[in-house]
């Protein structure tokens, strides 16, 4: 008995060509859906760096330094969320760092500095454009329970599946209720210059 059907014959052979173009149509939708869908997730990094400079009048190497920054970016939105652990600034001066926890920033009581908002005008389609682009961070920064609105300038470069972002920015000490010693005042800076650094991966990777 012969069978119909010959399994071992492609299924599109002696097929209308219009099916066989709607059939290419529906993979070309489902991959580009895939890459979209890759594209627009969450990227995230736990490793990200900070680096800060505070030195006043008197110069007295006011900087430290952490690479325990954790960072979320939403590709579908753009919303930007950052966490730095205070205690994690590493002075090169042991007294420096011993200071700046219990007096100025109190890490016991306020551990994290935090960052909550997203790139301006953010497209998705900008993790798949080359090279450097600025871009801007508008959120609300919280250090030593103090919260304020920002907006920093930044860049962001996608390559390799991962995604770069950096931004430079001035903190005004006074402003987050930080409290510098009289005796002090002068080796450090009423303004801190503040740079922080991610590489962004695709998230559970």
């Amino acid at each position: 008995m012969n069978s119909r059907f010959n399994l071992r014959r492609p299924f599109f052979i002696n097929a209308h060509p219009f099916s066989i173009f709607l059939w290419g149509l529906v993979m070309t939708t489902v991959s580009s859906s895939a890459i979209f869908g890759q594209a627009s997730g969450k990227y995230m990094t736990r490793t990200g760096s900070a680096h800060f400079v505070a030195d006043g009048v008197i110069k007295d190497d006011v900087q430290a330094k952490t690479n325990t920054v954790t960072a979320v970016l939403d590709g579908a939105t753009g919303q930007v969320q950052v966490r730095i652990p205070v205690n994690s600034f590493l002075f090169r001066k042991a007294l420096m760092q011993e200071h700046f926890n219990e007096n100025y920033l109190e890490s016991h009581q306020f551990p994290f500095a935090i960052f909550k908002g997203q790139v301006s005008n953010w497209d998705s389609t900008m993790m798949q454009k080359s090279g450097s682009q600025k871009i801007r961070f508008t959120g609300k920064l919280e250090i030593h329970g103090t919260t304020k609105d920002v907006v920093e300038p930044g860049t962001m470069e996608v390559s390799g599946g991962q995604i770069r972002m950096m931004t430079d920015m001035m903190v005004t000490v006074a402003d987050y209720g930080i409290k510098i010693p009289a005796l002090v005042r002068d080796k450090i800076a009423k303004e801190a210059a503040v740079h922080v650094e991610v590489n962004l991966k695709p998230s559970g990777q």
